[in-house]
Parts: structure tokens; C-alpha cells; sequence
């Protein structure tokens, strides 16, 4: 029997975007290198290879997030129990508008991602680092 989906992706980025913050490339940049916030890349390792990242943000695969906030877990990372802004990123908003709707309903807050991720981050010329092939 083929399976019915009820509620679609579609409807879930709407819930999540209707009740976070989203910042454009250009707001995101303008926030970057401040110590009162965190951007958290929820991106695969492998997009980080091949794309580059933000310089100082935090590496968190998407997988692992609930695990990494929730201070009760065993794999909680002290970054996320910081007094600050989290803003999550991704290749191009769909991860991270849904992962900041699961932080903020988690409790933490402030939360906001990148309308568009990381492509309309470099798109708007944020900085970018990136790292030398690894050898084989």
C-alpha cells in the first residue's frame, strides 16, 4: 500500500517560517564576528568540502541537533547552553528555517537562520573560508 503524506514539506516550512526569525544574507553578514552570536551550519560534511564555510561558525550536521541542545543528552555541546543568538544556516533555508523552529520550540531562543543559506550568503559577499583538499 502506498503511503499518504499528510503534511508535506511545504506546509512545514511555512509553520517554521511563520513563527522564526529570518534574516536576509545581508542581515546575517552584518551580525557576523559578533560575540553575541552563534551561526550554526547544519550542513553535511561533505558541502562543507566542497562549498566552504562561515568563518567561525559551528559545525552542527543537521542529524545531530536535538542531541547537541538538550543539556539532558549525552552528546550535549556546551555551545548551544550560551547566552546568545543562534542563527542557523544552511545551503539554502529549507534545513535551517526547520531546524530553528525545532531549537526555539526546544526553548532555545533568540534563534533566526539565512533566508537562501549559504548560497545567498556568498552570493551577497560574505566571507568564506575554505579548506585544502584532503589528500588521498
Amino acid at each position: 500500500m502506498a503511503q499518504t503524506i499528510t503534511r508535506g514539506y511545504k506546509a512545514m516550512l511555512d509553520e517554521a517560517n511563520a513563527k522564526i526569525e529570518t534574516l536576509s544574507a545581508e542581515e546575517a553578514i552584518a551580525r557576523q564576528g559578533r560575540d553575541d552570536m552563534v551561526f550554526v551550519d547544519l550542513r553535511d560534511p561533505r558541502e562543507l568540502e566542497r562549498e566552504g564555510r562561515i568563518p567561525g561558525a559551528l559545525h552542527c550536521p543537521r542529524g545531530m541537533l536535538e542531541f547537541w541542545i538538550d543539556p539532558e543528552s549525552p552528546y550535549h555541546k556546551p555551545a548551544f547552553a550560551q547566552n546568545k543568538t543562534f542563527i542557523f544556516f544552511c545551503a539554502a533555508g529549507w534545513r535551517s528555517a526547520l531546524s530553528a523552529a525545532t531549537a526555539q520550540d526546544m526553548g532555545l531562543k533568540p534563534v533566526a537562520h539565512i533566508e537562501g543559506g549559504f548560497t545567498a550568503w556568498k552570493a551577497a559577499g560574505g566571507p568564506v573560508e575554505t579548506q585544502p583538499p584532503k589528500q588521498s
